[in-house]
């Protein structure tokens, strides 16, 4: 699945009742790419990635996936097409163990679904705490863990939402490994992200939202060569 897969999002306009949150906004992740969403807390970056997940359904616009029009498509639907989602809060089952969050959800997609022998290989943690409850893991293997899930189950589109946020600078640094080996997979990553820095060592390119709006799209090279001032924006 994964090489015909592609996410288009089209004059997406978004609401919390009356509150308008996303306005006109367009973007698009080309397969086995990673692209990043920046901007201050307000800006609208996760109501995104809960309107492509179909979580949030006061929207109007056009979304697509691997040429599939998305309109008014369920969240489990869209999951069988091969989105992911790895909320900010991981939404790890707390009471199942390791190997039952993992095995739990079903397989969307055979050819493209991670074996537990691959999930293990690249998050040997989860193989040492394969039988600990969710409740017992650190925020770093929790994180790792919810990453591991739609991957196992075959996702080709993962969808982040700060996945460095809280986390000791070294399981920062073996997530960003994680999300490199994804991309080399075919997999393609959309990732909310406020850590301008770890952003630019993981994505191809950059979109900047401001009150709803994408004020900006950046390749990574001019990314990184503005980080100060993306930083000085961000309040950082």
């Amino acid at each position: 699945m994964a090489e015909h897969t592609n996410l288009r999002v089209e004059g997406l306009d978004a609401w919390y009742g009356e509150a308008q949150v996303l306005r006109d906004v367009s973007i698009d992740v080309e397969p086995g790419e990673v692209v990043t969403l920046v901007g201050r807390n307000g800006a609208g970056k996760t109501t995104l990635l809960r309107s492509i997940m179909g979580l949030h359904r006061q929207t109007k616009g056009e979304m697509s996936f691997g040429g599939t029009a998305l309109g008014r498509t369920s969240p489990d639907k869209r999951a069988k097409l091969g989105i992911g989602w790895v909320p900010d809060d991981r939404g790890i089952y707390a009471t199942l163990s390791v190997l039952e969050n993992l095995t739990l959800p079903p397989v969307v997609d055979k050819d493209a679904s991670w074996s537990l022998d691959q999930i293990f290989e690249h998050f040997p943690v989860l193989h040492t705490r394969r039988d600990f409850p969710g409740t017992k893991l650190s925020g770093g293997e929790q994180q790792m863990l919810a990453m591991a899930r739609p991957l196992r189950m075959g996702s080709s589109l993962l969808l982040l939402d700060e996945p460095s946020e809280g986390l000791a600078p070294v399981i920062v640094q073996q997530i960003g490994e994680i999300i490199r080996e994804i991309k080399s997979r075919g997999v393609s990553v959309l990732l909310v992200e406020q850590n301008v820095k770890f952003a630019s060592t993981v994505a191809d390119r950059h979109y900047l939202l401001a009150q709803g709006r994408v004020v900006e799209s950046l390749g990574n090279e001019e990314f990184q060569s503005r980080t100060t001032e993306l930083l000085e924006y961000l309040g950082m």
